[in-house]
């Protein structure tokens, strides 16, 4: 009860709670939303789970891969011949998961401000996931996308928007989907087949995308990195974490810094024109009481 207490002292000075618990548990903990709600009317109260807070799976285990299952993103990630391949697990923990349920409390917190009433946010990383994949829902909708890992828009089915590797065994990446820059890919490549005329039509794809992986594959890295400098033509090298921080548009914006010698994403977004700084992080253990005086 002690315990209890002093977290309602601080839940009742906060502007969000957040918590990451199976559904249920912080209410046995006598700290659930009606609970802290009581204390302060005004809190934003953000549940962050894997499957929601309701449904048959709402208390079982799971992970990222998971969940971006049942939301049909990992069926659609993949090549030809490959099964389902996971995106690390940047679909449903980061971009379904933390970063919407970040969304969600910034478009809480207004209201709460100006009506003084809170809210409960249910965010879970499944309906997260889900959501991310509208456009392909969307395309699918439309006739555009008919399924199979490999043979859509973008998934690496279409030759204009995939990968190819060079003759030094390294990657590029092209993603010339509109005319222009399509114009100018097959310019950079001095490919005038009479077939590329056809981009658009699926039956012709796997024909372009062996014309391109060709041409592609006969020189270097660096040579297609120093050609395309002239064509604007949505192409970029792929790099691994090793290589990123030094390209130099990278290293210009600082999208990377350097904390006691490990190599980190800086902050972003970035707001009035500032580059932030990676900030420390202090693990030092902090009393209840140097807490709760902090926010008085």
């Amino acid at each position: 009860d002690g315990d209890v207490k002093k977290a309602l002292a601080l839940i009742a000075k906060a502007d969000v709670l957040v918590e990451g618990f199976r559904p249920g548990v912080t209410e046995r903990l006598g700290l659930g939303p009606d609970v802290c709600h009581a204390e302060n009317p005004a809190l934003v109260y953000a549940r962050m789970t894997g499957w929601g807070q309701n449904g048959p799976l709402s208390k079982a285990a799971g992970h990222d891969i998971n969940y971006i299952a049942l939301a049909g993103a990992l069926d659609a990630i993949g090549t030809k011949s490959s099964g389902p391949v996971p995106p690390l697990n940047l679909v449903g923990d980061f971009g379904g998961g933390g970063m919407l349920v970040a969304y969600g409390i910034c478009a809480a917190l207004l209201p709460a401000k100006i009506s003084g009433k809170g809210s409960v946010i249910d965010a879970a990383m499944l309906d997260g996931a889900a959501l991310l994949m509208a456009m392909p829902f969307g395309l699918k909708a439309q006739g555009l996308w008919p399924s199979g890992r490999g043979n859509n828009l973008l998934d690496g089915g279409a030759p204009f928007y995939g990968t190819y590797k060079t003759s030094d065994e390294k990657w590029v990446a092209v993603g010339a989907i509109e005319e222009p820059f399509w114009q100018a890919l097959i310019q950079a490549l001095e490919l005038d087949a009479e077939v590329l005329k056809h981009r658009m039509d699926r039956t012709y794809w796997p024909q372009i995308t062996a014309l391109i992986g060709e041409k592609i594959a006969s020189e270097t890295l660096g040579h297609w990195e120093a050609r395309f400098e002239d064509f604007d033509a949505c192409f970029a090298p792929v790099l691994s974490m090793d290589q990123v921080a030094d390209h130099p548009h990278s290293a210009e914006r600082r999208v990377f810094q350097l904390v006691d010698g490990v190599t980190q994403p800086a902050p972003a977004p970035r707001f009035n024109g500032m580059v932030p700084d990676v900030a420390p992080t202090d693990v030092t253990a902090v009393g209840y009481q140097s807490v709760l005086s902090g926010w008085s």
